[in-house]
């Protein structure tokens, strides 16, 4: 009997985590972070594996090359601003090299579906030279996955795999067969002071080593099988990657296409076989003018950006309109589109029962207040109408950014607010300063005990690793004393009138002070619910203070509140903000 083939209708997440294991990876760290996070959530649940989340990219990157260096074929995952954090150890693996096989998974998010910025991370494999390999579908995803560990082990090199958000999430058959690969030679830890300790008499050497691998990868570009020609019947030329690909194939299913999988280095000496014979060379690709830019420097006449956005995600539509701009598409599709349907706006908001949103009710009545935020589902403390929120940059940047204000202004007091996941993530070390230069601000963690914005994955304040196994979880409370702190505060924030004193006295405090309120997410690791709240019509006065926390599970019709019970989790902070005592009650006490 022949082997079995495997068909499975997969999202890109789960065939790169195939992939992976398919390729013998045995090891796999990162930080949860759309559209990268289903990767290791799904890797863990193979036999023979370690999967586990770092506290940031910085650590996973590290963790994965550490691994690497001792034999086993590790992989480290995040999301596109993940590599900056992760970019201080990825620039110098590019000199290290490793020994078993390296990947690092940046996944990108053209369109910023959830992400501050849309930065183009295929920059960062020319800035690190190192290779870049990128699938367009899940099918590619999978293998390209396992030819990226090949590839680092051939040239002694980390591998950055890019995804981008319509790859990770769409769906796709996969075929493959159930047997993993063998790695080409048993591996083992590598004592090697000349190749893996970077004191600069050693780099020196390693940087040659670098330069000369780069141009020995230039070679395999041009040979390698994932930079494929498709020769159609026009006389211009289409070089496509990752998903815009698929869009090029679809409106133009007759047309000339290199089709790049290897994006570092360009296989500019097979592109150049490819152009030769064509009238017109048009570059099309999400983002950045990567391709185009490469193209250029090597002296090809191609056209690219002129034609298409260098912000936004692509989709059948935009690579439609930039194709007429070209005059390479005469007529539009003929489409049909159901206008009459306008489907309503559903901005975000904080969950029904959310914890966060008595915090942000409380910081909205105080107008003297300048509130440095961060990175977390908390984030939308900064909509109308909570309004509680100033600035939001990067993960651990509202306590730096809080000490930075404190120092230079007396006109608004500083308060920084933060989730627990990113404080672990990059906010012990800012938490540090405010301590060491005596800043004046309030740091307010909110401890739910969960990486709540991205799934509910855990962190060191859990209580339970990736696979589940119970740890002793890590307290903010203590870190913050450790490091010195003598005003730190937990506080169940449902607890509205005891928290609202407790924010209110700190503010006016002059001196560094933590406040941790300590209610659990409602969502996870499952949905807490409690008795239902409703509204008595009677002692409604149609005020409106209730819709001010913006709760989804309150509206408000013919002048009175109503309360969605279904939705309705029992926190009571409505009841709580309500000037009517009695308007708002428990289901069981109506």
């Amino acid at each position: 009997m022949g082997l079995k083939i495997i068909k499975k209708i997969l999202s890109g997440n789960q065939a790169i985590s195939i992939g992976a294991y398919k390729g013998n990876a045995r090891f796999a760290s990162g930080y949860p972070g759309t559209p990268s996070s289903e990767i290791l959530e799904h890797f863990k649940n193979y036999p023979n594996v370690i999967a586990q989340w770092a506290p940031n990219e910085k650590a996973g990157l590290e963790a994965a090359l550490g691994a690497s260096i001792a034999g086993v074929r590790s992989f480290a995952t995040m999301k596109h601003v993940g590599l900056n954090v992760a970019a201080d150890p990825l620039m110098t693996a590019s000199y290290t090299g490793v020994n078993a096989g390296f990947v690092v998974v940046s996944a990108d998010d053209p369109g910023m579906h959830s992400s501050q910025n849309e930065q183009d991370n295929r920059r960062y494999a020319k800035f690190a030279k190192v290779p870049l390999i990128e699938p367009s579908d899940p099918y590619e995803a999978m293998a390209f996955m396992q030819y990226a560990f090949v590839v680092s082990e051939k040239f002694d090199t980390p591998v950055i795999l890019r995804s981008t958000t319509r790859i990770s999430h769409s769906l796709g058959v996969v075929q493959f067969d159930p047997r993993t690969l063998d790695n080409e030679k048993e591996l083992s830890l590598v004592k090697d002071f000349r190749k893996y300790v970077m004191i600069p008499a050693n780099a020196i050497e390693r940087h040659k080593v670098v330069i000369n691998r780069l141009a020995k990868l230039k070679g395999f570009s041009n040979q390698t099988p994932i930079n494929k020609v498709e020769m159609g019947k026009t006389d211009f030329g289409i070089i496509t990657s990752s998903m815009a690909y698929n869009y090029v194939k679809e409106l133009l299913p007759e047309a000339n296409i290199f089709k790049v999988g290897f994006s570092y280095p360009m296989p500019v000496e097979k592109i150049k076989e490819f152009v030769k014979n064509l009238n017109r060379v048009i570059v099309v690709e999400e983002l950045e003018p990567f391709m185009e830019e490469e193209l250029k420097i090597a002296g090809l006449e191609v056209e690219g950006k002129r034609y298409f956005p260098e912000n936004g995600e692509f989709n059948l539509d935009i690579v439609e309109e930039g194709l007429k701009k070209a005059g390479i598409i005469k007529e539009s599709r003929q489409t049909v589109y159901f206008d009459e349907f306008e489907l309503p706006k559903r901005p975000p908001a904080l969950c029904p029962g959310c914890p966060h949103r008595p915090i942000f009710d409380i910081l909205h009545s105080r107008k003297d207040i300048f509130i440095t935020g961060d990175i977390g589902c908390y984030t939308l403390g900064c909509l109308p109408p909570l309004s509680a929120m100033h600035t939001t940059v990067c993960m651990g940047a509202s306590i730096s950014m809080g000490v930075g204000a404190s120092k230079v202004q007396e006109k608004d007091k500083v308060v920084a607010i933060i989730g627990d996941s990113t404080f672990f993530h990059t906010g012990i070390q800012p938490l540090i300063d405010a301590q060491v230069n005596k800043a004046n601000i309030t740091v307010i963690i909110l401890d739910n005990r969960i990486t709540a914005m991205t799934g509910g994955q855990p962190d060191p304040g859990s209580g339970f690793t990736l696979k589940g196994d119970e740890v002793k979880p890590i307290r903010i409370y203590d870190l913050a004393k450790a490091i010195g702190i003598e005003r730190v505060f937990d506080i169940d924030q449902y607890d509205y009138k005891a928290t609202k004193e407790l924010i209110n006295r700190e503010i006016d405090t002059p001196a560094l002070s933590v406040i941790i309120p300590t209610r659990p997410c409602v969502l996870a690791p499952k949905r807490i619910k409690d008795t239902p709240l409703v509204v008595v019509p009677d002692k409604c006065i149609g005020c409106k203070r209730c819709l001010r926390i913006a709760c989804p599970a309150i509206d408000f019709k013919n002048n009175k509140a109503i309360i969605d019970e279904f939705l309705c989790t029992g926190c009571e902070v409505c009841k709580n903000v309500c000037p009517v005592e009695g308007a708002i009650v428990s289901k069981e006490e109506r």
